[in-house]
């Protein structure tokens, strides 16, 4: 089963990528093709978004006579970067306790002494 990828959730992922190490485009696209179904078409609005916000901006560096626009993950995304990570250990930690509890009644289900 593949779960979906949310908007907020694809956000919080291109933060973090951008955060490890400036990136342009393409690479970005790449890393995160590795992790999540994810077309460049759906990742520029989202670069588009988050430096409107004021979470990443850019620098242009010379590439093969040409520019390539690189990424940065601003102060204030920092900021925002810090927060995905503590609210997706909740989130996470919340959701293996439901699926691990669902699992662990279902595995002792008609065990003698053990409540269904």
């Amino acid at each position: 089963m593949e779960f979906q990828v949310t908007a907020s959730l694809l956000d919080a992922c291109v933060l973090a990528a951008v955060a490890e190490e400036d990136t342009y485009g393409y690479a970005l696209t790449q890393r995160l093709r590795a992790v999540v179904d994810v077309s460049e078409s759906t990742l520029y609005p989202v670069l588009r978004r988050l430096q409107k916000q004021g979470l990443l901006s850019t620098y242009d560096q010379p590439h093969n006579g040409r520019n390539r626009r690189y990424y940065v993950v601003s102060p204030l995304g920092r900021q925002e970067h810090r927060a995905n990570q503590e609210a997706w250990e909740s989130f996470k930690s919340r959701i293996d306790r439901l699926i691990d509890g669902a699992a662990s009644a279902a595995a002792t289900d008609g065990v003698e002494g053990v409540p269904a």
